[in-house]
């Protein structure tokens, strides 16, 4: 997807928000959930399948989808149309406690990437 930061050009330091341009067939990230960061989206225009642990939810221009802090309900997005879907993603809270990804052998926390085990993998996390 392209995507960029709106938070930083207003100076906020404690609020996340990013403009995305999901492209037909792309998925806006990995199923993924926050231990310690509040998510919420808005779409502005186009359509996009929300895949939560719970199943599928079709998501249109005016729909806002929320992921309380902690709660461990994998999420992301996937564009099955033929045209461009755009949203607004907002995060607030502690990004640095970490997460995971649902679907894949991951996790996240500050120190980086480890497997479910809690085997590191040999790399920095991204931020």
């Amino acid at each position: 997807p392209w995507w960029r930061r709106l938070a930083p050009a207003g100076g906020l330091t404690q609020i996340g928000a990013s403009h995305v341009v999901l492209k037909p067939g792309a998925w806006s990230s990995q199923r993924h959930w926050h231990e310690g960061e509040d998510e919420l989206v808005i779409m502005l225009s186009g359509e996009a399948v929300l895949i939560e642990d719970d199943g599928e939810t079709v998501m249109r221009a005016g729909d806002i989808a929320a992921w309380p802090a902690g709660v461990r309900n994998g999420h992301h997005l996937v564009n099955r149309t033929d045209t461009d879907c755009v949203f607004v993603a907002i995060g607030t809270g502690e990004r640095s406690e970490g997460g995971g990804y649902s679907d894949i052998d991951m996790m996240f926390g500050p120190d980086g990437y480890f497997h479910k085990d809690g085997t590191p993998y040999p790399t920095e996390r991204i931020r």
